[in-house]
């Protein structure tokens, strides 16, 4: 399946306690940045020409050219499948070619015919047709406006912000290529080329940051372009910063870089960079929801203005800056936010659909020293009847940091081990990051560089930098041979000691070199034909991308690849409470998959604090506790019986709603949409949701406000919706630590796993209770979704996927899809009907015909009937009746 994450790596372990700024760059130590960034606003030196323009069925291509310096690109215009524009530049002649992202977009976008309405001398007119939608090229100066009637949904380059470096030849040095330079000098005018080479700003051909430098052997070649959203007040998106959900504006500050770095304990609401980059936006008003998704690999900063506060009418403006590539930007014309999640998916794939076992609850540590350490952590979780489904196994599992191996010491007999685990049906993640021991006695070592697998530094020979191991190479994941033979390595014939229940842990692939310039790889570091400059965004995709020849063969749980988490946190409230905004932004650009270290990775928490974090966290994806090597242990029922009986209650809570938690992903599987989504993806039209980040939703169904505020005894939550009466059938705004607040939607229903067991696939066959929440007019619905919960075999349709509806005093269970295939053991044990009046009998009727009455209970208090023991099995056709 193709990976939904756009430009993305996991998330690695520090060695210190905070991060040192002056390790990572400003837009001014940023040569291009700056030099870009020193551009002002005004009229553009770009004009078309309308006398290239060339319109197939399929296609708009035309010249533009710099007035200043005689340089003409190539635009590209296509209008494609499901209300998206894409828009492409570059040089029309490049010296060379120009870095072109492969390897993302899971097929070539299919065309819809793009026609002209009008041309004059002024521009060209084009329908994009849909409804009165329309895209302007204007001349002089060049600029795009994609129109819908009299409104202007987005306008590129109305600030004349593009700006296009092109690649020439360095005028100073003796290594010229004399062709090259009658090439360049037939492409441009003499008198104003001259001028910029003889200028020869600081920074155009070489750079130093710190005592790092940086070659740059193809010179300038960074990109702008400007976009200007008029009516819009709120952008989001552009993950990963630790930062509100709602993005700011950066007029008095660096921009929000796009760069993957490996940041020990990051800063809070900041832009700097952090360990991935998804250069998606979304922009959202109560009219309308559009996206800009900006394809490239190289370092990005995007700009942020805004006129918020005046009188005029709202609008917000766009600038992305990448340092190398091309212009290639998907305008996705929503309108509404499940649309463009739908386009955006369309172009790179969906969220992959984890296993069950993952969304259970996840303990890791840096490290757990040995076996005995292990077995000692796994009878604890039983001990205190807390469940989980993985323990975790850090870098100091391995042989001398040698990954695919084990220490002979303290993990002699792994294969016992992993037995041990699943005899109780619980499974264990060890970890394998992307850099290897230089060390001839290792066989991996040994296997990439006989085969040149490694990248290689600027002078041909291989990139060598310092990581957990010391002394480190680099295999060069970009080579699709070099990712079927990594891929081969995690065969249990190859990787010794592994069995079935071993996932993977993916780690440190911004990549991180601890002794690299920003502490990752120089950029003049080579990848096959391009620079580490050109793909460096991508690299820990393509590290991922590494398990699909394992992923087609079994449906495993690959940290990355599944599952993110929010880097090196700390144990402060300001961290938990940060978690939230992050995972969401990273939800609206397809990472569903989301989670923060529990308790907080640096430092040691508070009991009260690392309860909160636990209720927290049962709330959101992805569930892990993890902490820094150097932190006292803080497994669950180390913090006093009262701490630990509130954890429980919160690992138990989130276990009784895997049944939800599995079909928010399939959903997510299949339409794009976020699992764990801002509240103004369900309530458009209502602005005092739009900025809302301290509660969320899972799904359409339940709205979690976590307590983030130490020493807090209350919450004020707001609950949107007109039509709907929201009504808490969980648990109320809490008044003491013992409550999570967490409400069900009225006119929702939502099925529950109320047996809890040691684990996920204990619970397999184990019943439901369905959970129905009446909303004013009496009517709930939802859905019931079952597969087998680790293979592939719903793409067979070997799934049981059901409608539950409740109305005009019916529930009934119906097959949404009737060709589908798939038989289960579990039934259906209670229902809860919430808002109900009491019901003088209740009565089941079977798909047979066989009718029988059942036994309730009515609380008249809180207006719940419980209907017990229906008994009916869950993949069944039914009715129940209450008269």
């Amino acid at each position: 399946m193709a990976p939904v994450l756009v430009l993305w790596l996991a998330m690695c372990l520090g060695a210190t306690w905070a991060v040192d700024r002056g390790n990572f760059k400003t837009c001014d130590q940023s040569a291009f940045c700056k030099r870009q960034r020193a551009l002002k606003p005004g009229d553009s030196p770009y004009r078309a020409l309308l006398e290239t323009m060339e319109l197939t069925n399929t296609r708009l291509t035309l010249q533009l050219i710099n007035d200043n310096n005689k340089v003409r690109l190539l635009l590209e215009l296509y209008r494609l499948q499901g209300n998206i524009t894409r828009v492409k530049i570059n040089e029309l002649k490049p010296l060379k070619p120009r870095y072109e992202v492969p390897d993302v977009l899971i097929r070539d976008p299919p065309t819809e015919p793009l026609s002209v309405l009008s041309q004059d001398e002024s521009g060209v007119v084009l329908s994009l047709g849909v409804e009165s939608q329309r895209v302007i090229v204007s001349v002089r100066p060049f600029r795009l406006d994609i129109m819908e009637g009299h409104d202007v949904l987005m306008s590129l380059n109305s600030r004349g912000l593009l700006a296009f470096e092109h690649l020439r030849m360095r005028k100073d040095t003796s290594q010229a290529d004399p062709e090259a330079e009658k090439k360049e000098e037939a492409d441009s005018a003499d008198q104003a080329t001259k001028e910029e080479e003889e200028k020869a700003e600081e920074g155009m051909w070489e750079e130093t940051f710190k005592s790092h430098s940086d070659s740059k052997p193809n010179g300038p070649s960074s990109i702008s372009l400007d976009f200007s959203l008029p009516g819009v007040e709120h952008v989001y998106g552009i993950p990963e910063h630790a930062d509100d959900l709602k993005l700011k504006t950066t007029d008095n500050g660096d921009p929000y870089r796009l760069f993957n770095l490996d940041v020990f304990q990051y800063e809070l609401y900041n832009p700097m960079a952090l360990y991935g980059a998804v250069p998606v936006m979304l922009a959202h008003n109560a009219q309308r929801t559009t996206g800009i998704f900006w394809l490239n690999a190289a370092e990005t900063w995007v700009d942020i203005s805004s006129n918020t506060g005046s009188s005029e009418i709202p609008q917000t403006d766009v600038r992305w800056i990448s340092e190398s590539g091309i212009i290639d930007v998907f305008i996705m014309l929503g309108p509404t936010p499940k649309h463009v999640f739908s386009q955006y998916a369309s172009l790179t794939g969906t969220q992959s659909f984890p296993p069950l076992a993952s969304l259970g609850y996840h303990q890791c540590r840096w490290n757990y020293n040995d076996q005995e350490d292990v077995r000692s952590v796994d009878a604890g979780f039983d001990e205190y009847d807390i469940p989980y489904d993985f323990i975790w196994l850090d870098i100091e599992h391995t042989d001398g940091k040698r990954y695919f191996t084990w220490d002979p010491h303290k993990f002699a007999t792994p294969k016992e081990m992993l037995q041990g685990l699943m005899d109780k049906k619980r499974k264990m993640v060890a970890i394998v990051d992307p850099h290897i021991k230089i060390d001839s006695n290792y066989k991996i070592h040994n296997e990439i560089r006989s085969r040149g697998f490694y990248v290689k530094n600027k002078d041909g020979g291989d990139y060598e930098g310092w990581c957990w191991p010391g002394n480190a190479g680099y295999p060069d994941f970009t080579r699709a041979d070099m990712r079927a033979w990594w891929a081969s390595m995690f065969a249990y014939d190859q990787y010794e000691g592994s069995m079935e229940n071993l996932y993977t842990w993916n780690d440190m692939n911004e990549p991180s070199v601890f002794n690299g310039p920003e502490v990752t790889m120089h950029k003049d570091a080579v990848h096959g034909d391009w620079e580490n400059r050109d793909v460096h965004n991508l690299y820990g995709l393509y590290v991922v991308s590494a398990f699909g020849w394992i992923l087609l063969k079994l449906r495993c749980f690959v940290v990355c690849s599944g599952a993110v988490w929010t880097g090196d946190n700390a144990a402060e409230w300001d961290h938990l409470k940060i978690s939230i905004p992050m995972c969401l932004s990273l939800g609206l650009v397809g990472i569903s998959f989301c989670g923060a270290d529990v308790g907080g990775f640096f430092k040691s928490p508070t009991p009260e604090l690392l309860v909160r974090w636990y209720q927290t966290g049962a709330y959101q994806p992805f569930f892990r506790a993890h902490a820094h090597l150097d932190t006292p242990r803080r497994e669950p029922w180390l913090f006093g019986p009262e701490n630990t009986a509130l954890i429980r209650e919160a690992v138990r809570q989130r276990y009784t709603f895997l049944p939800y938690w599995y079909q928010q992903f399939y959903h997510a599987y299949r339409t794009g949409e976020p699992v764990m989504r801002p509240l103004w993806v369900e309530y458009t039209q209502d602005p005092a949701t739009f900025a809302v980040d301290d509660e969320f939703l899972i799904g359409q169904n339940l709205l979690v406000h976590p307590v983030t505020e130490e020493g807090a005894r209350g919450v004020t939550a707001y609950l949107p919706g007109k039509e709907e009466v929201l009504l808490s059938g969980l648990t109320s705004t809490p008044s003491r630590s013992t409550t999570i607040p967490v409400f069900q939607r009225g006119g929702s229903i939502i099925p529950r796993k109320m047996r809890v067991r040691r684990s996920s696939s204990c619970m397999e066959h184990d019943p439901y209770t369905l959970y129905a929440a009446l909303n004013a007019r009496g009517v709930a619905e939802g859905e019931l979704y079952i597969d087998d919960g680790h293979t592939f075999n719903y793409e067979k349709k070997e799934f049981i996927h059901r409608r539950l509806s409740f109305s005009n005093n019916v529930l009934s269970s119906v097959n949404l899809v009737p060709d589908s295939h798939f038989t289960t053991n579990s039934w259906i044990e209670r229902i809860v009907l919430i808002g109900s009046s009491k019901p003088a009998k209740v009565t089941l009727k079977t798909a047979d015909g066989n009718e029988s009455q059942l036994e309730f209970d009515f609380d008249a208090s809180m207006s719940v009937v419980t209907v017990r023991k229906p008994g009916m099995n869950a993949g069944a056709d039914w009715t129940v009746t209450l008269q």
